[in-house]
């Protein structure tokens, strides 16, 4: 779908946010070969239109990286591109269009799809842009393996479905923390407005959602590893060592010392402030949440989320 003679492989960091998955591709993008490159479902409307800050902090439209890339890519980043990839997406990457997705992904990997089919134009013109914008970050960072950490559920089936191999690492966190997480007020760093911020019975839902999303996906036959963000701050350097085996390039963790990372200027278009880090950064779990949150709250999301829990192993942790 791409006229790259080389296309990137996409390494796609799904889940609910604040699970760890910013953290997560920060931590991947020090091992060479793999470029990070944020939440590209975000990158049309917050850094081509709204220019904000790519991560190595300079304004989007000013970044070399990104620059390039849009020229490599598309010709040079334009307003007419941005605004009709924002209006593509509610017609095509939404998580109520998961079952038609799953659907033509099933079609697709047994081979007995038509590609395109019928009403799958706008699903091929989506993630055609988005192949063009991986395969041009991989030249322009001159690595084989780009990061999306768009999350997103739907966008990993769009990118299924319309043929792109896509390598999912599906990130989970106890919900009870992903809950009292969405609950904070914080301020974007970009522009200073609070982040959005849900109760926990909604996060709940989402976290379900998303997860079940992921599960049905792996189903489908993508290729998907699952990664906890306890187990990557309990232990980064194993974590990281199986993950990146499973992705398949070379592991050199030397920016890894005990819990300690030394991360390096990242371009990332969008995502957890944590992506303007830069330095020694120390890899502690953020447990706050089980002295702060009302014990009502966690059983209300305990009783919300209870099954996948269990499966992912959070049942011996129940309050």
């Amino acid at each position: 779908m791409s006229d790259s003679p080389s296309p990137a492989r996409v390494v796609f960091l799904g889940g609910l946010g604040r699970s760890g998955t910013t953290l997560l591709e920060r931590l991947l993008g020090e091992v060479p070969g793999i470029a990070p490159l944020g939440e590209v479902v975000h990158l049309w409307a917050r850094s081509v239109l709204a220019d904000e800050a790519c991560g190595c902090g300079e304004p989007f439209g000013s970044c070399p990286f990104w620059e390039k890339v849009g020229e490599r890519a598309f010709g040079g980043w334009s307003e007419e591109t941005a605004r009709r990839m924002i209006a593509l997406r509610p017609r095509v990457d939404r998580t109520r269009r998961i079952p038609t997705l799953s659907r033509l992904l099933a079609e697709e990997r047994a081979g007995t799809g038509r590609w395109p089919a019928s009403g799958t134009a706008e699903l091929d013109e989506y993630v055609t842009a988005h192949r063009r914008l991986y395969d041009a970050a991989g030249e322009v960072a001159d690595c084989p393996v780009v990061i999306d950490s768009s999350k997103h559920a739907s966008l990993a089936f769009c990118l299924a479905a319309a043929g792109v191999d896509v390598h999912v690492v599906h990130v989970v966190r106890d919900p009870r923390a992903v809950a009292h997480s969405w609950r904070r007020r914080v301020p974007r760093p970009e522009d200073g407005h609070l982040m959005t911020h849900w109760s926990p019975a909604r996060t709940s839902l989402h976290w379900l959602s998303e997860n079940l999303g992921l599960e049905l996906l792996a189903r489908r036959g993508v290729p998907v590893t699952r990664v906890r963000y306890e187990d990557l701050l309990d232990d980064p350097a194993d974590t990281l060592r199986r993950l990146v085996a499973a992705i398949g390039v070379p592991c050199r963790l030397d920016f890894l010392s005990g819990g300690w990372a030394e991360l390096s200027t990242a371009h990332t278009a969008s995502g957890n402030p944590v992506r303007f880090t830069v330095g020694r950064t120390e890899l502690t779990r953020d447990d706050g949440w089980r002295a702060a949150a009302s014990s009502r709250r966690l059983r209300l999301v305990t009783a919300l989320t209870w099954p996948l829990m269990i499966k992912y192993g959070y049942h011996r942790r129940l309050a």
